[in-house]
């Protein structure tokens, strides 16, 4: 690896997705609910769990059931229980509403603790980066990240948030992540873009001229035919692989 960049072509700030890529550790949040439903108990086949969590994702989509002030416990809630009753409501859980409600609970509290116990390795990652460079969150999320942040006490990390229900922009548009440049104040090309989705994160920031960090982990669907293993700078197993060391070497 070349040790010897230019200014302009070293690495001097970073994006960072949220969603799978801090809170999961590029494990997509589909396989992360579905461990807690078999945890739980919840007598239905992946299948009919994968529909009702298209739907679930489809309904917070269109309808404004995530507030502002919700956090992420409340959110798990919420979204779980629209799979559950979407599970229910096509006679494929066949349980009695007080046994829906107290499955839905368990899983929204196995997954917010799960999710407590993943940022505690990706704090320490984030720890080690922000003395040495300016970083900006660039998420697909319903509204209230600023609230998840303040919750898991992230906010002070990022200099920029950047969430698509607030800009009107969704990955895999490329202009999210150019807002995110732009949030920088520096050319795509010193930016590294750190993300757990090949075509939402990688492909749109190496668009832009940014350096990428694939945290390749347990996605939601098989992608490796579609995958151009030249396209991302780096490609990692873990958000702890990622190291000021490894950034450099970008």
């Amino acid at each position: 690896m070349n040790t010897e960049k230019s200014y302009m072509t070293r690495i001097s700030g970073l994006i960072f997705d949220y969603g799978g890529t801090l809170d999961t550790d590029s494990v997509h949040w589909s396989w992360v609910l579905w461990d807690a439903y078999v945890a739980e108990g919840v007598d239905v086949t992946l299948d009919q769990f994968r529909e009702a969590y298209v739907h679930g994702e489809r309904t917070l989509a269109k309808e404004p059931l995530i507030k502002p002030e919700h956090n992420m416990l409340d959110l798990l809630r919420i979204k779980v229980d629209v799979e559950t009753r979407y599970l229910m409501e096509h006679g494929w859980l066949r349980v009695e509403e007080v046994t829906r409600r107290a499955q839905t609970e368990h899983i929204a509290l196995r997954c917010y603790n799960h999710v407590k116990q993943v940022l505690e390795s990706s704090r320490q990652v984030l720890d080690a980066l922000q003395p040495l460079y300016p970083m900006v969150l660039v998420s697909n999320f319903y509204g209230n990240i600023h609230t998840i942040l303040r919750d898991f006490r992230l906010d002070h990390y990022f200099t920029t948030v950047i969430e698509s229900a607030v800009v009107g922009i969704r990955k895999p548009d490329p202009r999210i992540f150019q807002l995110g440049v732009d949030a920088l104040h520096m050319p795509a090309s010193r930016v590294a873009v750190v993300g757990d989705s090949y075509g939402k994160d990688i492909v749109p920031a190496s668009s832009l001229g940014c350096k990428t960090v694939w945290i390749r982990g347990r996605g939601w669907s098989d992608e490796s035919d579609n995958i151009d293993p030249d396209t991302p700078s780096a490609i990692l197993q873990s958000i702890t692989q990622l190291t000021p060391h490894l950034l450099e070497s970008l």
